[in-house]
């Protein structure tokens, strides 16, 4: 089992601590923080962004294809009432270059992204104190 350790700096910062990086969040201004940093749930909209990208990236490095101008549009669509998301999208925006051949292939190694499959698998959450 890994470990993870978070840590309280002052005000609304909450930081973790996660192979040899200091991990740091904060509140906006509008949410009692200094608006220093990212909030948790924005590294968590982050994540599920980098993953897929990571994924794409890592599709065209291996067959050797320019990533000159790639990049993934992520929109969000938020449910008021929930106060949760109830649709993320991910739109990819491919090299000028990009075969077409590969287009099918680029989508699926997105959906391979580990924090997206964590979500729809999700693990079990216990909590305890000390």
């Amino acid at each position: 089992m890994s470990e993870m350790e978070i840590s309280f700096p002052g005000g609304k910062k909450v930081n973790a601590s996660w192979h040899g990086f200091e991990i740091a969040t904060d509140q906006p201004v509008g949410g009692g923080g200094e608006g220093s940093a990212p909030s948790p749930f924005d590294l968590f909209l982050a994540s599920l962004g980098t993953c897929a990208g990571i994924f794409v990236l890592g599709f065209i490095q291996s067959r050797g294809l320019s990533a000159e101008g790639l990049k993934i549009i992520q929109s969000m669509d938020w449910d008021p009432e929930a106060h949760l998301m109830k649709k993320i999208s991910f739109k990819i925006v491919l090299p000028k270059d990009f075969p077409e051949k590969y287009k099918g292939a680029v989508i699926k190694a997105a959906e391979q992204c580990t924090v997206k499959r964590s979500i729809n698998t999700p693990p079990e959450f216990t909590i305890a104190a000390e």
